[in-house]
Formats: C-alpha cells, sequence, structure tokens
C-alpha cells in the first residue's frame, strides 16, 4: 500500500510539473497561488483547492548529515488567500515509524512533527516557526540568527546548523492532523492578523521547512541547507509574488481574572490570606503589517508549572530561569541581544507597561516601558520605572548592527546601560560577532560605572570547525534590566572541533572531537596584566549512532586559583580561643587542580520509553572550604508514554563531593523530579508535579591545611558564627487542570504545596511550609 501511494503521489507531480518544486534539485523559489476558496481544517486535503496549491518536493537528510536524499519523503503543499497562508503536509513513513501523542501545546519533543520557518521580512535573519506533530498539536516560536546555537556546552562543542529556536512566543494559528497508514497529514492555517509582514503590495517570503523523524532521530529539510554555512536562515527559500494581504483591523484584547489563596502558618494555626480577584489584562493593535502597539495592566505570571529546579555547581555563577509572560514574549525578538542585557523577569510586579515593535525597511526596532510595583523598590515608597530600547539595522546579505538602551529608575536611585553590537558575516562559512556596553549606576548619591563586552568568531566547516569568544564585564558593571551570570572576570574560550562521518548503511553515522581551552581572568587582574584566575582544557568526543542512539565523553583538566572576594567573610576559629570571634584570617592555597571524567549516553525512544544519563566524576574543587574533593555528579532523565494521552516524565540529579583528607562527605545535592500528564482532549490536561530537594552541608573547617572550624561573618550583625552542619529538605508538589483550546484563551485551576524540613527530618515528616490554590481566566477577544 506504502509503495502504491508514493506512485500515486510521484505520477501527480508528474502531472502537474509546474506546481512541483524540488528541494533536491534546488527549485527553490515558489509563486505560490492565491484562491479565495474557503475550507475547513480537518486534516484531510480533499479540498479542490490542494489539487492546485505548489508542492514542495524533494526533501534532504539535515541531521545527523546534512545533503543526502531523505530517507521518508515528504510533501508539503501551500497557496494563500486574502487573508491567511494554508500548508498541507503529506509525510510518509514505513509502519510503525510515526510517533504522534495527544499532547499540550508546545510540548511535542517526543513526537514527530513538520516545522514551518516564514521569514516574513525576507530578510534572513528573522523568521516566524509554525510547527505541528501528526495530530496537529501546535509547537511554535521564534528564530533569530545571531542568537544562542547550542554549542559550546559539555559534550556539545560546535553543534552546526541553524540557531536554536524560542519556543516562548505563542502565535494564533488552526491546525489539525492525523495518521494515516502511509504516515501522517496535517492542515494548517496562518492568519495574516498572527503575522508581522512588509507594507508592501508584492512581496516574497523567506520559507524552510523542516521534519522531523523520531524513530530515527534524524532531520530532513526541504532545502537541501548545509549546516556549515553560516545563515541558516541565508539558505531559505522563497514563497513569491504574494499580492492582496489583507489583515483587517488587528485588536486583540485579552483580559485577565485571577485569584489565588496563599496558606501559612500564622499565631501557631494554618490560615489562609486572599481570595480577592485581580483584573488585568493585554491589549495588542497590529497599527500596520509591520509595527504593532501593545500594553499590559498588572499582567499575571502565566506559568502553569513553576520553574524546574536547578542544581548549582559554581556558586560564583547565578541561575537563570526563562520569562514566561504572555506580554513580555509577544515580539521578544526584537530585545535580544548576545549580552542579555534585556531580562524582562527584572520587571517582577508591573502596574503597567507598553511596547512598540516593528520592523520599517531595513530596521527593526523595539521600545517598552513598565512601572513595578513598590514592593520591588528599594525605599518601599517608590514605583521603579523600567525604560527599554533596541534597534537594529539590516547590512549587506546577512549582517546586522544594533544599539541598545536600558534603564530602571527607582526614585533617586537609577541604573543605566547603552551598548551596540554588531553581526558580520565573512564568506559563507564565517561570522564575527561584536557587542560593548557600560553602565552607571546611582545608588544613595555613589555613582559607578563599568563595561561589558563580547567578542565570537566562528568558522563552520564539515570537517574543521572553530569558534573563538574572548568576553568581560567589570566588576563595577550593573545592569537592572538584564542578566549577567558572573561579574568582575574576563573569558577566552577557543573551541577547535573535528568531525567525521560515517557510511550511508553503517552504525556509526556521525562523532566529533573537540579541544577547548578555557581561560578566566578576575576583571581587574586582565586589565592590569596579571595572572589568570582559572585555566580549563577539555578534550570532548560524541558519537551518533544509527537508530537515534548518542553517546558521549570528556576529559577535563582544570586548575583554579583561590578567590579572596568569594571567601572575604570566611575565618578560621583560633584553637582554645573564646568562641567565634576569636579568629584568624582564612588561610587558602593558592591554587587547585582538577582532573575530571564525563560519559554520557541517550537512547532513542523503545516501546514508548527513552532516557538519558549523564556523569562526571573526579577531583574538582570543594567550594565550601576552597580544598580539594572528590566529586560525583550524576544526571538522569527518562520519559515513558504508555498510550497517546499519558506522559511521565522523570528525573534525578547529584551531585556529592568527598574531602580530599579523609574522605567525610562535605556537601551533597539530591534533586528528583517526577512529571505526569493526561491530555483528556486536545484543549484539556490535568498535570501533577512532584519536586524533592535535599542540600546537605558538613560543618566547615579549614581542610587540609590546619583542620580548624571555619566561620562566617553574618552580614546583618557583622559578627563571626560557626559553619555548622546542616542538611535542607523541600518537597513541592503541583496540581494543575489547564482548558487552553488558543493562546490567551485558557481556564487554569491548580494547587501547590511546599514542605520543608531540616537535619534528621525524612521525606514523609516534613512539615508544611506553606500552600496555595489559584485561578486564571482568560479570553482572547480578537477582531
Amino acid at each position: 500500500m506504502l509503495d502504491l501511494l508514493n506512485t500515486l503521489v510521484a505520477m501527480a507531480a508528474l502531472a502537474g510539473d509546474t506546481l512541483r518544486f524540488s528541494g533536491r534539485d534546488r527549485v527553490l523559489s515558489v509563486p505560490a497561488p492565491r484562491s479565495e476558496a474557503v475550507i475547513h481544517i480537518d486534516g484531510t486535503l480533499d479540498e479542490p483547492v490542494w489539487s492546485s496549491a505548489a508542492r514542495l518536493v524533494g526533501f534532504s537528510s539535515y541531521f545527523p548529515t546534512d545533503d543526502q536524499p531523505a530517507r521518508d519523503s515528504t510533501e508539503v503543499v501551500v497557496w494563500y488567500g486574502p487573508h491567511a497562508m494554508y500548508f498541507g503536509v503529506r509525510a510518509f513513513a514505513a509502519a510503525g515509524d510515526v510517533r504522534a501523542t495527544l499532547t499540550s501545546r508546545d510540548d511535542g519533543s517526543q513526537d514527530d512533527a513538520v516545522f514551518i520557518f516564514l521569514s516574513t521580512s525576507n530578510d534572513g535573519r528573522q523568521a516566524y516557526m509554525f510547527g505541528v506533530n501528526p495530530f496537529g498539536i501546535q509547537i511554535d516560536g521564534t528564530l533569530n540568527e545571531g542568537g544562542a546555537e547550542g554549542g559550546d556546552g559539555f559534550l556539545r562543542g560546535i553543534t552546526g546548523g541553524r540557531p536554536l529556536l524560542d519556543p516562548s512566543p505563542n502565535f494564533v494559528y488552526t491546525s489539525k492532523g492525523r495518521v494515516t497508514e502511509f504516515g501522517f497529514e496535517v492542515e494548517i492555517e496562518v492568519p495574516f492578523k498572527s503575522l508581522r509582514y512588509q507594507s508592501k503590495s508584492v512581496q516574497s517570503w523567506g520559507i524552510h521547512v523542516e521534519r522531523t523523524h523520531r524513530a530515527t532521530g534524524a532531520v530532513s529539510s526541504w532545502v537541501p541547507a548545509k549546516r556549515d554555512v553560516a545563515s541558516y536562515l541565508g539558505q531559505a527559500g522563497t514563497l513569491t509574488g504574494l499580492t492582496d494581504l489583507r489583515r483587517g483591523l488587528v485588536l486583540d484584547l485579552n483580559p485577565v481574572v485571577t485569584s489565588s489563596v496563599t496558606g501559612a502558618r500564622v499565631g501557631g494555626r494554618w490560615d489562609y490570606l486572599g481570595g480577592s480577584p485581580r483584573f488585568g489584562g493585554d491589549v495588542r493593535w497590529g497599527a500596520t503589517p509591520d509595527l504593532t502597539v501593545s500594553g499590559t495592566v498588572r499582567p499575571d505570571f502565566s506559568q502553569v508549572e513553576a520553574d524546574a529546579g536547578q542544581i548549582s555547581f559554581d556558586p560564583r555563577s547565578a541561575l537563570f530561569f526563562p520569562e514566561k509572560r504572555p506580554f513580555f514574549l509577544e515580539g521578544v525578538e526584537f530585545f535580544e541581544t548576545t549580552t542579555n542585557l534585556v531580562y524582562t523577569r527584572r520587571i517582577v510586579e508591573p502596574v503597567v507597561a507598553t511596547k512598540l515593535t516593528g520592523k520599517i525597511g531595513r530596521t527593526g526596532f523595539g521600545v517598552l516601558a513598565a512601572l513595578d510595583d513598590r514592593a520591588t523598590s528599594r525605599s518601599a515608597r517608590d514605583n521603579p520605572v523600567f525604560a527599554i530600547a533596541r534597534i537594529q539595522r539590516d547590512l549587506g546579505a546577512s549582517s546586522k548592527i544594533g544599539g541598545i538602551y536600558t534603564g530602571r529608575f527607582d526614585g533617586t536611585d537609577n541604573n543605566q546601560v547603552l551598548g551596540g553590537d554588531a553581526r558580520f558575516t565573512l564568506g559563507p562559512t564565517a561570522n564575527l560577532d561584536l557587542a560593548a556596553a557600560a553602565s552607571r549606576t546611582v545608588v544613595s548619591n555613589r555613582t559607578t560605572s563599568g563595561p561589558i563586552w563580547n567578542g565570537t568568531f566562528s568558522l563552520g566547516g564539515r570537517r574543521v570547525s572553530l569558534r573563538y569568544n574572548f568576553n568581560g564585564v567589570s566588576d563595577h558593571f550593573q545592569t537592572e534590566s538584564g542578566f549577567v551570570g558572573r561579574l568582575g572576570v574576563a573569558n577566552l574560550r577557543l573551541v577547535n572541533q573535528l568531525t567525521f562521518y560515517g557510511k550511508p548503511t553503517g552504525l556509526f553515522e556521525r562523532g566529533s572531537v573537540d579541544f577547548s581551552p578555557f581561560v578566566t581572568w578576575r576583571y581587574r587582574d586582565f586589565v592590569q596584566g596579571r595572572e589568570a584566575q582559572d585555566h580549563k582544557y577539555h578534550l570532548n568526543a560524541t558519537a551518533r549512532l544509527r537508530g537515534g542512539w548518542s553517546l558521549g565523553g570528556a576529559f577535563l583538566f582544570e586548575y583554579q586559583r583561590f578567590d579572596p572576594e568569594l571567601y572575604g567573610a570566611y575565618a578560621i576559629e583560633r584553637p582554645n580561643g573564646s568562641g567565634p570571634g576569636d579568629t584568624v584570617a582564612f588561610r587558602e592555597l593558592p591554587r587547585l587542580h582538577n582532573v575530571d571524567g564525563v560519559l554520557s549516553i541517550g537512547t532513542p525512544e523503545l516501546g514508548g520509553w527513552s532516557a538519558s544519563v549523564f556523569g562526571l566524576w573526579g577531583r574538582d574543587v570543594n567550594f565550601f572550604e576552597w580544598a580539594r574533593a572528590a566529586i560525583v555528579q550524576v544526571t538522569a532523565e527518562m520519559s515513558w508514554r504508555p498510550s497517546d494521552q499519558l506522559r511521565l516524565e522523570g528525573s534525578h540529579g547529584f551531585v556529592r563531593y568527598r574531602r580530599h583528607s579523609d574522605g567525610s562527605v562535605v556537601g551533597r545535592t539530591d534533586l528528583s523530579r517526577l512529571k505526569t500528564e493526561y491530555q483528556l482532549t486536545r484543549s484539556l490536561f490535568v498535570r501533577a508535579v512532584v519536586e524533592y530537594r535535599s542540600d546537605f552541608r558538613d560543618a566547615l573547617r579549614d581542610d587540609s591545611r590546619t583542620n580548624l572550624p571555619l566561620v562566617i561573618r553574618n552580614p546583618g550583625t557583622g559578627q563571626f558564627e560557626p559553619a555548622g552542619r546542616g542538611t535542607v529538605r523541600n518537597l513541592f508538589l503541583d496540581w494543575l487542570v489547564a482548558f487552553q483550546p488558543s493562546p490567551g484563551t485558557v481556564v487554569f485551576a491548580g494547587y501547590g504545596n511546599t514542605r520543608q524540613g531540616d537535619t534528621g527530618t525524612a521525606p514523609a515528616g516534613l512539615t508544611r511550609l506553606r500552600d496555595g490554590f489559584f485561578l486564571k481566566l482568560s479570553y482572547l477577544f480578537r477582531s
């Protein structure tokens, strides 16, 4: 039956050759047909208009290897009407190879999927992504050239290929699909109201189409894109001759009502506070096809799931949590910078905010103003005011230059940042990214200022790839509108990678080896030409095997110098002294050496199961006491789909440090998480999340030197206090019932419970610390 259907499709393509556009043959300019037809999106391409649509065929392999014929054939048909663009997907697969679940929006990572990238400005720099799984479940987002690329991490080296997708924004479009005997079939309608595009009577849009095959882990692409080419969107095909696009009045009103009650122990008894409804909402006006004005009044945080816990391996670096509020996510691509100078979670409890975003010609811009709640002010009397402005100008085919200003004004205190950045495409496989900014901060009439800068040169190649990065941030640089993981350092990282390819029919598909020296200076030492703080030399290797298996390994050699600022509050309790106040200065080893090994393995989906394990062990830094330690770190993740509607995801991670001197455990963190989700219908699901965390720290001592107790100065009292032994355990429970037929229209009802215990408390005996119920109702009124 599969062979017969493939033959029929091929015959139909030959019969209408003018409508057939083969990516393998590099027929990438597509005059999309226009029609006044009205269709019903039901997942069946049976209306007559589909037979006269343009057909995108001839897909190529893109991952793990590129520019080879795709194993399974895919056909995407496209046409447009006065008010929307229409796509139909026919994806062919062997019997039993299609992976599909009835899942919630943006949660189809374990499913087969088709992704359509539309660059409506046709600038090769930004694109919308509209994705669907075989049931038509939506997976959407935006893609920015020069954004995150997914490399330069443990066992990742230089991944190559397109930049990482930002899945945060949600767009309104319609899709429905079904699994068939030949694979799956999907219909998609993308309203022009959901898009920004050029103000031209006749225009062209860039287009990429990708298909993910979960049975093999492979990705195929209509455009025969090369992973070593500097610009992914610059390789796009083109939808040409688009005329008479009618958006009408674009006015979205999204009123929101939320209510929550929070339980806590008050006067020896448990009591609940709150419960009164809170009214807010968002408004969005598409003033022109390429200019959007939006505003919000008291936006709720909109998380349907609490931030997942993270384990910190270096106390010198802050942890990053993503934005989740719809108002701040809309048009987020216009504010993106390589140095993360815009991080809207700094706007904690906005009373009101407004935003203007758009692109006129070759210039894109975004302006954001917000008034935060008084509770976030230093004085608790003023409403902090945020002002953010971003502008970018396209240069040539793929290069761009931009500027950024951010300001936070809190009474007489303020923080302002001004900077610029540029991305230069140097030939087909090389990019140079540059960014610099300076801050000026006034707190209590005291002014400080400092710079931040970043430069990255990347050279892609089928066999040899390079990425050299040099960045620095002054001790005096501050951003109260952005995110910087670690202040006061300068970093140089040189990633040099070799890639190997297997035979088309062999077990080994693709692998890489990279050597990465990584040097870190304290910023003032770098400026004054002094010795570096940390030296790291990483040798990483990865392998991709047929069927979706992945393996990785690494050897890490590092040495790190003592950081006096991190231990400025430490002291050693004098032997036979009078207590914690009788101290001597903390003595340090000037340099510690690390030698670690890493192994990882990832499985494809096997019988509904998939898993990954990451392990690191060796000799590392005991940051608790600035001494040598034996480290073991393990992270294991599991996913199980026993049916099309039920999903279970579990993870467990721990890191343990044993003292080099006697093998005792100085610190350990365990973090376990289990998420269970049942999808009753496409729009209705029930979710439960359980997260347990345990943090243990032994009584600190001057390990391997004097072995005397350590004491730490209390910043509130200024007095030294013993660094005693302790364990803190937290158990978090989260329940959610959610109805979400479309972005903006939701009903959320949930309950959260946090329990906590200290030393000697078993998980079952944890004390209820707080809990709460919440309800959210919102409806999207669209003109």
